[in-house]
């Protein structure tokens, strides 16, 4: 129970790794808030969970859905401890295909929301004046880049630089800023990126993901819950001396 009575924020939360790690946030004690743009599949995943979960949507790309999502969970459940900032789109293509279109809507979700979500959530802190902590989902795509997948590198890129400045930021009000990097994991996302790579590689469906799955040093691709330890470590006192960090969570593909 290292989480006993903490209010928890995953954004995304209605599936894949932002589902796994409520689900491991209210095992430990916690209300967990799954703050999700589907609302619909965010409620059906809180229901599944426990009374401790609970449905709120969430436009990550909409300042006003941000704020109403931080006023709705301190109506429900209080002034909150933890967020993890798990919102996530992706999409891939040529250096000569890119669209500003692509790069818009990518860098709106996966940097420009996780930014305001996480201000909008540490002004909460600060005001509230208690210990908070914040989890950034980044990913392997930072460590080098992809030529299918420049903008979605560039964007995971700015998160964990996001993580170090706001982790140096607001340590002094007691909020520690860290980010997790999964490797390749076995989520519904994967699919279509798997349709992506047979669509521009000329593979067979199920190929790419079957040969990343096999490069892995672990031996296997990443599922949703091989990072939850990690989640509520961070999230749990045990890290009040980790700041700015990002763990990778990988299966030892990357080493920093």
């Amino acid at each position: 129970m290292r989480l006993k009575d903490k209010v928890a924020v995953v954004t995304g939360g209605a599936r894949g790794i932002g589902r796994a790690i409520a689900e491991g946030y209210v095992r430990e004690g916690a209300r967990v808030c799954l703050a999700d743009l589907d609302q619909a599949e965010a409620q059906r995943a809180a229901g599944e969970i426990g009374k401790k979960a609970f449905a709120v949507q969430l436009d990550v790309t909409q300042q006003g859905s941000i704020d109403a999502m931080v006023v709705e969970v301190q109506q429900q459940a209080g002034d909150i401890d933890i967020l993890v900032n798990n919102a996530a789109i992706f999409d891939m293509g040529p250096i000569e295909e890119i669209t500003e279109q692509s790069y818009d809507r990518i860098f709106a979700v996966n940097v420009k929301g996780l930014l305001f979500t996480l201000q909008a959530v540490a002004r909460n802190m600060i005001a509230a004046k208690r210990r908070g902590k914040v989890i950034n989902m980044a990913s392997q795509a930072v460590r080098r880049g992809e030529p299918l997948v420049a903008v979605y590198c560039a964007s995971k890129a700015a998160v964990i630089s996001l993580t170090q400045s706001a982790g140096l930021g607001l340590i002094k009000h007691g909020i520690n800023v860290n980010g997790i990097s999964p490797g390749v994991v076995d989520t519904p996302m994967w699919d279509e990126v798997d349709a992506l790579f047979a669509k521009y590689e000329g593979r067979k469906l199920g190929e790419k993901k079957r040969l990343v799955g096999e490069a892995v040093p672990f031996g296997r691709m990443g599922k949703p819950e091989d990072h939850v330890g990690a989640a509520i470590f961070l999230a749990s006192p045990e890290s009040d001396y980790v700041v700015a960090q990002t763990l990778n969570v990988d299966g030892g593909n990357w080493m920093n």
